[in-house]
């Protein structure tokens, strides 16, 4: 199943009983997988059209009145278009407004460099008691999406569209939105990654297994606040790293691991992610090896943090 879908039925049955959940999209709920909220419960679903900096005023005014609204839109749309009004009529009004961007970074794919936010993390991130959350499968998002409701304040869910691997699909898998998942225990390095990334980490992982590399992988769903404490632990035991993430590697996933491990851990550290370009046209098997994005980068990644140590 797509995510999207995932998304929208989730938030169908929550719907159901919590009537204080509304849902804004402006002009793409059938790629966002929200349209059959808009006829399930047209009173708390909303058509703003191509005004995405309206919608999240709107939602802002919502929220003051006691509910939990949802905006939803493509990735770029959702961020770098309407920060000031996530800056200023969100996050420093204190209002409890979910953001939902698709299709983080090169998972834009044939959509091209317009439609690819590779520093919405890093545009975000900056903006205090923002929460940030990236979620590696559907298993993850579904769980998630009770505890986002539940904490007051504004949540960014950085939302692949498509279909993902089964990951966490298991039935004893408890998922807490403010605590990395350790997937692999490993002693010699750690891989750090978030979305799309986390199964290219763990494809990584087994393959230098074979070469007698003890990977760790351990998946910051949440990278902001980060789970510092799974860090600093990891980062003791292993004394090197790789961080792997779908976005620039300024100002994101690697920024925030480099910058507890500066204060409280320094070790030697290797990004996989782009490198301060822009996107581009393109598919996605394309567009990583294009960015350096593959398993292969992650293993030579692996590989050269090792020889840091």
């Amino acid at each position: 199943m797509m995510m999207r879908e995932v998304f929208g039925n989730t938030l169908a049955e929550i719907m159901e009983h919590d009537e204080r959940i509304c849902v804004l999209d402006a002009d793409l709920a059938n790629c966002n997988g929200t349209k059959k909220l808009q006829q399930l419960y047209p009173e708390r679903a909303f058509e703003v059209g191509i005004a995405e900096q309206n919608m999240a005023s709107v939602a802002a005014g919502l929220s003051s009145y006691g509910f939990v609204p949802f905006i939803s839109s493509f990735t770029p749309f959702a961020t770098r278009r309407i920060c000031d009004q996530i800056a200023v009529s969100i996050a420093y009004a204190k209002q409890n407004v979910k953001i939902v961007g698709t299709d983080p970074g090169i998972s834009a794919q044939l959509n091209g460099g317009t439609h690819m936010s590779l520093e919405d993390v890093g545009v975000l991130r900056s903006i205090p008691t923002m929460v940030i959350f990236e979620p590696a499968d559907n298993a993850q998002l579904r769980q998630a999406l009770p505890q986002i409701i539940e904490h007051y304040g504004p949540v960014y869910i950085r939302m692949f569209r498509k279909e993902t691997p089964d990951i966490f699909e298991d039935e004893n898998y408890k998922f807490n939105l403010f605590k990395a998942d350790k997937i692999y225990d490993g002693k010699d390095v750690t891989v750090f990654a978030t979305g799309i990334m986390v199964k290219r980490a763990m494809d990584a992982a087994e393959i230098l297994k074979e070469e007698g590399i003890s990977v760790e992988v351990i998946n910051i769903h949440t990278i902001k606040p980060i789970d510092e404490e799974a860090v600093v632990k990891s980062l003791k035991k292993t004394r090197c790293a790789v961080v792997a993430e779908n976005h620039n590697i300024i100002g994101g996933l690697f920024s925030a691991v480099a910058e507890v491990a500066a204060q409280k851990c320094p070790t030697p550290m290797v990004p996989v992610g782009t490198k301060d370009v822009f996107g581009e046209v393109g598919k996605l098997p394309e567009l990583s090896e294009k960015f350096g994005m593959t398993v292969e980068n992650v293993i030579e990644a692996v590989r050269k943090a090792v020889s840091m140590k």
